[in-house]
């Protein structure tokens, strides 16, 4: 029924014309509107209102918070770009609260970091917000909050991007009033969308589609010239901008050129308790939060990780215990960064340089924010940062050749599991992953259960767009480079990279001051010799594969193994690499620590047989099981035979690993000794050693021992 038949019933019985009946509703609902309506003269009283009775009588306005809050309040499309700790989340709270008053939908805030959410859901409830959140930690009340939103109970929703494009909350959207719809930590759809947060890159077409009654806002604290411009893009044509100045007054930025991993743990152990209050550690990659936790924590000093992939149970009790200042300093990765608030962290360490400025930039404002001086210290020198950043740079993007054939193995097929795919096509099983989310996310596959379906969309591959973005973070990472090696004020020089023209030095970090930065701090070489002995006497464990790649239980299991390095790391994993590549020989010193790890090995399980990986291509491994079963008086056990096959690195997934091990690999006919500690010098995916163990075993073995001379699998 339309809005004049409805008028027609209801007034008709009451012999009221159609005409003063309208007149009569148009005065009421304007009288409903002056209610509720803040005019623009108003919105400075009512916002400033807001504030005192939040955080005090005296409490004023920082500069640029008003004018966003007006170009909110105003329908304007909003990117706010302004420091860490200047009050972006403050613009949309203040505004859900007038828009509220308005009798306005509720806000919808996607942000990309559930200790992010956490955080800004304490700060809003300090405004008497009602809110909630929407991500992996809330699955179980998912249904309760989805009716809030639909019943209008909630004033405020924070949603990670995964969530808001999952299909239960897709299929709901319609039926929820949204007033305010606001990006956090928005540079995401410029850096994060385009590889690692695809839903990110989703955003800019749901903004598209918002109704001209819905405010959209989008707030970040770093942002070059080259990122605000993209958000101009995906916002619209009409987009008011507040940008104000970048520099953090309290920061004493200093750069410490520590070439070795060694020299870098010792570092952190001489000083990391002469720095005042308490801090974070950055790290690239996971395997370094926890290494090198585990090395400070031994030392006494009170430290733990936290980085995707960790239990979540671990990650919270660091949250909460850094929180309350009981332990020196979190480690962590990226996963711990934008929008984190505590107000009092002292220093920010980077263990490893950040890809670009952009990042660095953002994790250092961490620090300082309510404090007058905080620390901000760069580790760099070593091959290791260029490397890490490397590998994440080569590996954002699926390349053609897998995108087409995986493309192709699910368009052969009407609906294939993952594991189908993975034994089709020769690839990693994360490429894998990462290339189905690109393909999904560009519309050309789509899943039902367990299985993938092609679209009637056709294959294209855009590698224009993948080449570009590659070559601004190659650019970027050379920006971040240059940095480390300025001479000129590190400050300046950091926030003019972001397009920040800042024209006055800070006065306050090593290059400004000409000596570092906190006094006090040392390094001594019998640390470093600590840290070395520490490293290198380090083991890994090898955990045997239970199931083989169709996910059926292997009937013969090795036992836990060992592996006396990483590929490549200073100390024994650069002796292995050393051997492989160069001198085609391991060396006497790895083949005494090699027997120091055995012996007690051989010595509880009574291991007399030492047999090895054969290879067509080296005699290196051979040659050093028979230089090590003499040094330990072992009997050297030629049990294996190798075939002619394509080499194993060439095998990218485990398929392809565990089928041409299978092919590659047979067990001679000799003896089979009861006990057998199986050699190998480099493990990787762990296929080798499972299919020679079972073989083995098979043939009348009773238990096999891995042990590798390093590991080189991927981070």
């Amino acid at each position: 029924m339309n809005l004049n038949i409805l008028l027609i019933t209801i007034f008709t019985p009451l012999k009221i014309s159609y005409n003063i009946a309208l007149i009569h509703i148009q005065k009421g609902v304007m009288r409903l509107a002056a209610k509720y309506h803040i005019t623009d003269g108003r919105i400075y009283n009512y916002a400033s209102k807001v504030l005192r009775h939040s955080y005090g009588k005296d409490a004023v306005f920082r500069k640029g918070q008003y004018e966003a809050i007006e170009a909110v309040m105003k329908g304007k499309r909003t990117l706010v770009v302004q420091r860490t700790g200047w009050g972006k989340s403050l613009v949309y709270f203040i505004c859900s609260k007038l828009l509220r008053q308005k009798e306005k939908g509720l806000t919808m805030v996607v942000s990309p970091l559930i200790v992010l959410m956490e955080n800004q859901r304490d700060m809003a409830e300090r405004l008497n917000l009602k809110c909630d959140i929407l991500n992996s930690t809330t699955r179980d009340r998912r249904a309760e909050i989805i009716d809030s939103m639909i019943d209008d109970e909630l004033d405020l929703v924070f949603v990670t991007p995964e969530t808001l494009f999952s299909p239960d909350i897709q299929s709901v959207l319609p039926r929820i009033r949204v007033g305010l719809f606001v990006i956090d930590e928005a540079h995401c759809i410029s850096d994060w969308g385009h590889d690692f947060r695809l839903e990110y890159g989703k955003l800019g077409k749901v903004i598209a589609q918002m109704p001209p009654n819905v405010a959209v806002l989008a707030v970040t604290a770093t942002a070059n010239d080259r990122v605000v411009n993209d958000l101009r893009h995906q916002l619209g044509n009409d987009v008011t901008v507040s940008r104000g100045k970048l520099t953090r007054e309290s920061l004493h930025i200093d750069i410490l050129r520590l070439d070795t991993k060694a020299k870098r743990y010792a570092w952190l152990l001489e000083n990391l308790n002469k720095l005042p209050g308490t801090g974070i550690i950055y790290c690239l990659t996971r395997g370094d939060c926890q290494e090198l936790s585990n090395f400070l924590s031994l030392y006494g000093l009170k430290t733990m990780p936290y980085y995707s992939g960790n239990d979540d149970s671990l990650n919270d009790e660091a949250i909460r215990r850094f929180q309350a200042n009981r332990i020196k300093a979190i480690i962590a990765t990226v996963k711990l960064g934008m929008g984190y608030d505590k107000g009092d962290i002292t220093f920010v360490i980077h263990y490893q340089a950040p890809s670009n400025i952009v990042l660095y930039y953002q994790q250092i404002g961490r620090a300082g924010r309510n404090i007058s001086d905080a620390y901000a210290f760069l580790m760099t020198g070593g091959y290791e940062d260029v490397m890490i950043n490397n590998y994440f740079i080569e590996s954002a993007f699926p390349t053609e050749r897998e995108s087409r054939s995986i493309y192709q193995a699910i368009s052969d097929r009407e609906g294939i599991k993952f594991s189908d795919i993975e034994a089709a096509v020769n690839c990693r099983r994360a490429r894998i992953e990462k290339a189905l989310s690109f393909l999904q996310n560009d519309g050309l596959i789509y899943k039902e259960g367990a299985l993938y379906y092609a679209s009637p969309r056709q294959f294209f591959y855009d590698r224009a767009r993948y080449r570009e973005i590659t070559r601004i973070r190659r650019q970027e990472m050379r920006q971040m480079q240059k940095f480390a090696a300025t001479k000129k004020c590190y400050s300046r020089y950091a926030v003019n990279c972001l397009d920040d023209q800042e024209k006055h030095d800070c006065g306050k970090c090593l290059n400004c001051t000409g000596g570092h930065v906190y006094p006090g701090l040392t390094l001594h070489q019998e640390t470093v010799d600590i840290a070395a002995d520490y490293i290198n006497e380090q083991l890994m464990e090898i955990y045997p594969r239970i199931k083989w790649p169709d996910y059926k239980n292997i009937a013969y299991v090795c036992k836990k193994g060992l592996c006396l390095s990483r590929y490549g790391d200073s100390g024994y994993g650069e002796m292995v690499m050393d051997g492989r590549l160069l001198s085609g020989r391991f060396c006497d010193e790895l083949l005494e620590r090699a027997a120091c790890i055995l012996r007690r090995l051989v010595h509880e399980q009574s291991v007399r047989h030492l047999a090895f990986v054969p290879s067509l291509r080296s005699e290196a491994v051979r040659n050093f099981a028979g230089r090590l079963a003499v040094k330990m008086n072992m009997n050297v056990a030629d049990l294996l035979a190798k075939s002619e096959a394509a080499p194993q690195k060439a095998m990218k997934n485990s398929a392809h690993q565990c089928r041409n091990a299978m092919n590659s690999f047979s067990v001679k006919r000799v003896k089979m000794p009861h006990k057998v500690i199986l050699l190998d010098d480099v493990i990787d995916s762990g296929w080798t050693m499972t299919v020679c163990g079972y073989k083995l075993m098979e043939r009348g073995c009773k238990e096999v021992y891995p042990f590798a001379l390093a590991d080189s699998s991927e981070m």
